[in-house]
């Protein structure tokens, strides 16, 4: 598959690149500012310079599926995580959709399902993502919502714990993330479903399989 990745500058983004180059999928990086595009093709992408602000519509051009790993944060202000986090998500969304993109997956946060449960501090980004998986949900697309827990820089274990719910709230190496946000794409099972991720004892292969 050739996969628009949008926010492929970002910390998971830059992981996702670099696993997605040496897989049989073909990466190719959303970026705004062109003076990201040397870094990201020398992970691997094709590099596409597109505001998720605006039209996306050539940057979604041949392209098989979309994984969205944009985010303003969860410490950014009220207006920015709507900007990017819900409008942004939402928007390349029904491009997606009108360029012909049947597979869309995303990049929420656990208790997204839920916002008005988590710490009042997060409320306004967890409301966003939830809308924007809400919008993702009745698109019709052959989506799949990643929810993981709290991301970290530590190294990837590739052993994870995954449920559409999970009580307990976790941590998350990014690159552990990326790494399930890349075999989703061969897993059916994940397709109009979604996921909470925090890190455990499974191989994430395993994990994806057992959902």
């Amino acid at each position: 598959m050739k996969v628009l990745i949008a926010g492929a500058n970002g910390k998971i983004g830059q992981r996702l690149v670099k696993q997605m180059a040496e897989s049989a999928h073909s990466p190719r990086a959303m970026i705004r500012n062109p003076d990201q595009a040397e870094n990201l093709q020398a992970l691997g992408a094709e590099t596409v310079v597109a505001d998720l602000e605006d039209d996306c519509s050539g940057a979604l051009k041949g392209c098989d599926a979309v994984i969205f790993t944009a985010g303003s944060g969860p410490d950014t202000g009220p207006d920015k995580t709507v900007d990017v986090d819900q409008n942004g998500a939402i928007s390349l969304i029904d491009q997606a959709k009108a360029a012909g993109v049947k597979r869309f997956v995303i990049v929420s946060s656990m208790r997204a399902d839920d916002p008005e449960a988590g710490p009042e501090k997060l409320r306004h980004y967890l409301r966003a993502k939830k809308n924007a998986d809400d919008h993702l949900r009745d698109s019709g697309l052959a989506y799949t919502i990643v929810r993981p827990g709290r991301l970290t820089e530590e190294p990837g274990s590739g052993r994870v714990q995954i449920a559409e719910r999970l009580d307990s709230f976790g941590e998350i190496p990014r690159e552990d993330v990326a790494a399930v946000l890349l075999a989703t794409l061969e897993a059916d099972n994940t397709i109009r479903r979604g996921f909470d991720l925090i890190a455990g004892d499974q191989p994430l292969t395993d994990a994806i399989a057992a959902l």
